[in-house]
């Protein structure tokens, strides 16, 4: 199984950079995982939120294809432990699911495109963080999911 992260917007924030770098080398031992980062809307200052999330959901999509299992995290998702998220990504794979696609939203969420097209959606926690947070707890909890799968000490219970 594949697996991608999308994201709105560089990060400029060099300890999240490096941060997402040692999870995003540690998964890669694992399974194929890539991150697809998607440039700002430009002028999006003057542009209203629906707007925005229109032109954003437009570039979201267009990485997505039609046998993609798409699961948006956002804070109306579904929680879940880290041993369940563990379980939840075993039986992904199980399934058969050839490339699962984790996407974080810009700064006003996602369109209703994006929402209708979506698989699943999970929440990371009932709090809000920085979008540039959320990339660094994904990406340690995506690897925290496959060392539960391979039995590794990693994960204390």
């Amino acid at each position: 199984m594949n697996i991608s992260l999308i994201t709105i917007g560089k990060t400029d924030l060099s300890y999240i950079i490096e941060g997402v770098e040692i999870y995003f080398k540690r998964i890669n031992r694992y399974t194929r995982f890539n991150i697809i980062t998607i440039a700002d809307i430009k002028n999006s200052k003057n542009l209203p939120e629906e707007v925005q999330k229109v032109g954003e959901g437009e570039l979201i999509l267009s990485n997505i294809s039609t046998s993609d299992y798409l699961v948006l995290l956002d804070e109306a998702g579904k929680q879940y432990t880290s041993v369940e998220l563990a379980l939840w990504t075993q039986k992904k794979m199980n399934a058969g699911i050839k490339r699962l696609v984790f996407v974080i939203g810009g700064p006003y969420g996602f369109s209703q495109y994006v929402y209708k097209r979506a698989d699943e959606k999970i929440s990371l926690s009932k709090m809000t963080f920085s979008h540039q947070m959320v990339r660094l707890i994904f990406t340690e909890q995506l690897y925290r999911a496959f060392s539960i799968i391979n039995g590794e000490p990693y994960h204390h219970q």
